[in-house]
């Protein structure tokens, strides 16, 4: 296993943001008519400014693991620690329901780890400031955000880190459509969407190290945080688990060796009563 810490300036990390989320996040996501589309640009000029005069002050930071890792089934076997994971149930007929396990060779493969966060008391200037302090908050998350996709791209393209794609030339825009190859998944997102599985990322990267905490419920500390996988098959592919069965939730319950009811609480949303 190579294990990498890194930490950033503001001013590096920022041009990775995807702005379409952080105008989701102010329920602007589709600013089409005239006077909401100026409000959104308004907006938007606040954050750049709020990233210049924070720039030198705060930095973001994450940690990668590159590991030994095959497929397994439903599982990825990570440096001989099992990830259980949980496959589609709901696809469209003529189409494989997915699982992340599917696109690990079982014949021996790498996977790589990641957690990025933002330091804990950034923009706490502005806490006196309501609309500041909630500028601050949308912009840790977009920070958090923004260095994953940074990692993700020196990963995909530096051969000491991993460089699976060595040659890759793409525009922001373009990382932000994510046209490049492979996929990372975080926790808690559509394919991967157990929070608990937080805890065995845990165990294998050592997040303390970069500054992250793990609270007894999964949550990471600082908030704006991200942890999750990354694939490099050229065929890997985002997509929603949805919901599941008493019967899946019994088998994957057995493969993470807990009780149903202890997992349930991480799945609320995915199981079908």
């Amino acid at each position: 296993m190579k294990r990498r810490i890194f930490h950033f300036g503001i001013g590096e990390v920022a041009p990775y943001i995807d702005w379409g989320y952080f105008l989701h996040a102010w329920g602007m996501g589709n600013a089409g008519r005239e006077s909401m589309a100026s409000h959104a640009d308004a907006l938007l000029d606040d954050a750049l400014a709020m990233l210049k005069e924070l720039d030198g002050k705060y930095h973001t930071h994450a940690i990668f693991a590159l590991c030994d890792a095959r497929g397994d089934g439903d599982n990825i076997v990570i440096e001989e620690t099992t990830l259980p994971l949980l496959r589609q149930q709901h696809a469209l007929a003529g189409k494989p329901n997915l699982c992340l396990s599917d696109f690990v060779s079982p014949y021996g493969d790498r996977i790589g780890l990641f957690a990025t966060s933002v330091d804990s008391n950034f923009g706490e200037e502005s806490s006196g400031d309501d609309y500041k302090r909630i500028m601050a908050q949308t912009l840790a998350d977009r920070l958090a955000e923004a260095t994953a996709s940074l990692l993700h791209f020196k990963v995909r393209t530096d051969k000491g880190l991993w460089g699976y794609a060595p040659d890759e030339r793409l525009s922001i825009e373009q990382l932000n459509r994510e046209e490049f190859q492979g996929i990372r998944p975080a926790v808690g997102y559509p394919s991967l969407p157990d929070q608990s599985v937080i805890f065995i990322l845990n165990e294998i990267l050592n997040m303390e190290d970069a500054g992250i905490s793990i609270t007894s419920n999964g949550a990471m500390f600082p908030h704006a945080s991200v942890c999750g996988i990354m694939i490099s098959h050229p065929a890997s592919k985002y997509f929603a688990v949805g919901g599941i069965s008493k019967e899946q939730l019994e088998d994957y319950c057995s493969r993470c060796g807990k009780p149903v009811e202890e997992i349930k609480r991480f799945l609320q949303r995915n199981v079908k009563e």
